[in-house]
Order: structure tokens, then C-alpha cells, then sequence
């Protein structure tokens, strides 16, 4: 009869309203594995806010998720994506933060950047500066995080000292070159090719190096000899000879990444000892909740304002937008290793357009 037309049209819409489009990994492997499926939209918690996702952004860790080889962390979704900035929809019971329905952010995620929803600790989420588009906004919460935590929350940076940044034209590279130069810093950076080296000496690095051998040498030609202070190193194994060798007397050396490989083959033991070298180990998705949202306060508060300075004296590094049918696509960009800054997906296609303020 009617009634029960009618409560079925109610139930079919109230059960499509409930559904998202997400990318999942269907087959571990190359970026041809990955597709979009139609997914439950994410209840939050009673201290999380709901977010429509309107960009998101592609990370190294991504596509190791995608491969098999770096698991989400236990309890979080296996849908890919660490950051993501969109509009607040739902915020929860307990939230004391003042967000509110309409709010433009930015968030920090542990998986599910790669989805028209997700769920997220409140204090893990940042209100986009005004005048910023969602596809820049979308290119900080991961990569600005992990800068300004191998700048300072591990590496200990200090004015007057000077940072070796490995893959100086990646979006942790790019980040944390402007970081280091605004606390006062000078810059060296190493990067694969001409046009990366060139835009890292653009972003205010003092010298910019090949990849490769020999870099070392460079460095402490450039550095008369003493060397730097700092390392960021996401290479590991295959770097660790001339990061020793680099580094300055009582050096701080930051490994994030082991694109180099995680076998050390030599006497680094003494290079430790014979410099009083200091070594330290981080990641960012498998920390605390409690841990990233000290993190993403003393951003908030030291960092963010400077993307809307005038001129801004911070600005997200966009290499490309591609849409979110074309994750493919822009999976392969990522591995080709030709892209300077971040990739960003555009999830809501209707979105980009600058953040305008409503006060």
C-alpha cells in the first residue's frame, strides 16, 4: 500500500544517506589494486567531530598501506588517507573545543582520508586560515606535523642551526625547509633533480645538493668544515656513511623514513662515539592521541598563524589535484618521484574555492 511504499523510499534514502564513497585496497600490491567502494559513513565518538572531506592529500605511508607492507594501527580503518581538511557535519556530545556545523578544518588522521567522512579526535583538528583553499588546507595536517615534530618536538632545533633535509622537494622537505627557516635556521637540503633543487634554494635553503654520493663532501665544504647541527633523514641504510659525516660535534640525526633501506653495514658505533652523535627514531601515525594533539597545539600556536601573515611566511608546497576517481593515477604520480610538494585528491569536486570567514 502507500504507507509501506512511502516507509521504504524513507528507509532506501535514510540508508543511502548513510553511505560514503572511500578508496580501499582490494588487492595489496601496484596502485591498480586500489578502488573505490561504497562504504558506512563513521559514527564519532563523544569528544570526535564528524567531517565532510573535501580534499585529501597522498603520503609515502599510503602507498606502503597499499603494498601490504605498513598496516594501519590496531583499531583504525584500513581505508587509506592521514590527513584530509574539509567541513565539520556532526560534532560530539563531549567536544569542548567550540567547533560547530559549517566549520572549515583541517585534521590529522591515523586512516581515512581517502572517504567523503571521517571521524576524528577534536584535537586533532585545526580551523584553515581564511583565504586558504581546501586543496592547500588538505596539504598541511601530515606532512606540517611531521616537520615541525622532527624539527622540535625530536630534533631539538635551534636558532643558528644549521639542517640537513634529505628529499628537499618532498612534502615533508618542503615543510620542513620553511619551518627551519622561520625558528631561525639555515638550510642545506638534498634532492633528485635540478628543478627540486632549485625550488628548495627559492623556499630560502642556503645550498641545495644532489642525491646520491658525494653530498657529504659538499656539506662540509659549504659548512667550512664544522658541518651541521641536524639531520633529517628518511633515507636511512644507504645514507648513514655521509649523515656521520656531515653531521657537526654532538649532531642531532632524525630518522623518519627508510627509503634507503634499514641495514647498516659499517662502524657507525664509533662515528657515534667519536662525535657524540645523537640518534633518534620517530613516527607519527602510531602515536597517541594524547601525543598528537600536544602536537597539533603547538602548531596551531607557533606555526599556523604564519600561513596568513602578510605575505604569508609559510605556504603549502601543491604539486598536483587529481580527483578522487583518479587515485590511481595519482598513486603512480607519487611513485615517480617527479613531483615537488604534495599531491592532493579532490574528494567533493564542487569544492577548492577559498576559505572565507564568517565573522
Amino acid at each position: 500500500d502507500a504507507t509501506f511504499l512511502k516507509n521504504s523510499i524513507v528507509s532506501l534514502i535514510s540508508a543511502q544517506a548513510e553511505k560514503m564513497r572511500a578508496v580501499k585496497v582490494e588487492t595489496p600490491g601496484p596502485p591498480d589494486g586500489m578502488t573505490i567502494v561504497d562504504v558506512a559513513v563513521p559514527s564519532i565518538g563523544p569528544t570526535e567531530v564528524l567531517i565532510r572531506i573535501q580534499a585529501t592529500a597522498i603520503n609515502r605511508a599510503d602507498t606502503l598501506q597499499r603494498k601490504g607492507s605498513y598496516p594501519p594501527p590496531p583499531g583504525v580503518t584500513d581505508i587509506l588517507g592521514l590527513e584530509a581538511a574539509g567541513v565539520v557535519e556532526e560534532v560530539g556530545v563531549e567536544c569542548t573545543r567550540g567547533f560547530k556545523k559549517g566549520d572549515v578544518v583541517a585534521i590529522l588522521l591515523s586512516g581515512g582520508g581517502y572517504a567523503e567522512f571521517a571521524a576524528v579526535d577534536e584535537r586533532h583538528a585545526m580551523i584553515v586560515p581564511e583565504g586558504m583553499s581546501v586543496t592547500d588546507a588538505a596539504a598541511i595536517p601530515e606532512v606540517w606535523l611531521t616537520a615541525y615534530q622532527l624539527l622540535h618536538l625530536v630534533g631539538k632545533l635551534e636558532v643558528g642551526d644549521t639542517v640537513l633535509i634529505h628529499a628537499g622537494g618532498s612534502g615533508v622537505g618542503t615543510a620542513a625547509t620553511q619551518l627551519a627557516i622561520l625558528h631561525g635556521a639555515r638550510v642545506i637540503v638534498t634532492a633528485g633533480s635540478e628543478s627540486k633543487r632549485q625550488h628548495s634554494l627559492e623556499l630560502g635553503a642556503i645550498h641545495a645538493l644532489p642525491r646520491g654520493d658525494g653530498w657529504a663532501e659538499d656539506v662540509k665544504r659549504v659548512t667550512d668544515g664544522a658541518g651541521v647541527n641536524l639531520v633529517l633523514d628518511c633515507v636511512g641504510g644507504s645514507y648513514w656513511q655521509q649523515n656521520a659525516d656531515a653531521l657537526a660535534m654532538e649532531g642531532r640525526w632524525v630518522v623518519y623514513g627508510l627509503m634507503g633501506g634499514a641495514a647498516i653495514d659499517g662502524p657507525i658505533l664509533g662515528s657515534i662515539l667519536r662525535k657524540r652523535l645523537t640518534i633518534s627514531g620517530t613516527t607519527l601515525r602510531a602515536r597517541s592521541n594524547n601525543y598528537k594533539a600536544e602536537l597539533v597545539a603547538q602548531f596551531a600556536k607557533n606555526a599556523l598563524p604564519h600561513f596568513a601573515s602578510v605575505p604569508p611566511r609559510l605556504k603549502p608546497i601543491v604539486d598536483s589535484v587529481f580527483p578522487m576517481d583518479k587515485v590511481v593515477e595519482a598513486h603512480q604520480s607519487m611513485e615517480s618521484n617527479k613531483n615537488t610538494g604534495k599531491i592532493v585528491l579532490l574528494v567533493d569536486a564542487d569544492a577548492g574555492a577559498a576559505v572565507k570567514s564568517e565573522l
